[in-house]
């Protein structure tokens, strides 16, 4: 049963003419697109559970985070960040740690960038090949009713499955790599909003603390 199922897939491929290999080919690079971003954004846009209840902790204390943050995973860019801040807190002005926190958010603002723009292009290239084997395969069938005597109708047939095949596996690609891309784009703003936040949050803190000093 599964055998005949794949072989109806591959004679359905087939039937699409030669545009089906370029498809493919794309449609191959937004996977492997997607899942290098789905890496990514597991080990470097997640913020650790120790890091969010420490910093939620109403008793909040500069040794427990440095301590919670030193066993933090190093490649998390909240750690990243945070580590900027803490590693700065005692002796440098504000400005000075707030604009060495935003370089650093900015780094890992380009490392979440990367490969979005392989899946955008994923999505605009897809249709146009798909449209592409529209055009080639609706040529081939109009093609058989130039010339003179009796068409045949599985030849004709064949040129329209073509262009159908063509358009609708360019459009299925388009779509999940649409989806992928919103799922990313929308997730990276979460993340670098939330890492804004937190680290205004433990500027703050320094702020205070100085005044009280003061």
């Amino acid at each position: 049963m599964m055998e005949a199922h794949i072989e109806s897939v591959v004679a359905g491929l087939r039937a699409g003419g030669i545009f089906i290999y370029p498809l493919l080919a794309v449609g191959l690079v937004g996977i492997a697109c997607t899942i290098d971003r789905i890496y990514v954004f597991i080990h470097c846009a997640r913020l650790p559970a120790a890091l969010a209840e420490h910093l939620a902790d109403p008793q909040f204390n500069w040794d427990g985070f440095r301590q919670v943050l030193v066993q933090a995973v190093p490649r998390s860019g909240y750690v990243r960040v945070f580590k900027v801040i803490v590693d700065n807190a005692a002796e440098r002005p504000i400005w000075w740690i707030e604009t060495r926190a935003a370089d650093e958010a900015s780094v890992i603002e380009r490392r979440l960038d990367q490969g979005l723009w392989i899946l955008e292009t994923v999505v605009t290239a897809a249709p146009l090949l798909g449209l592409l084997g529209t055009i080639s395969g609706m040529i081939g069938a109009f093609r058989l009713f130039g010339g003179s005597g009796a068409v045949d109708p599985g030849a004709v047939t064949g040129g329209v499955a073509e262009a159908l095949i063509a358009t609708a596996i360019g459009i299925v690609i388009a779509l999940l790599a649409l989806a992928a891309y919103n799922f990313f784009s929308h997730r990276r703003a979460v993340v670098l909003d939330e890492m804004e936040r937190l680290g205004t949050r433990l500027i703050d803190r320094i702020r205070l603390e100085r005044g009280e000093c003061a």
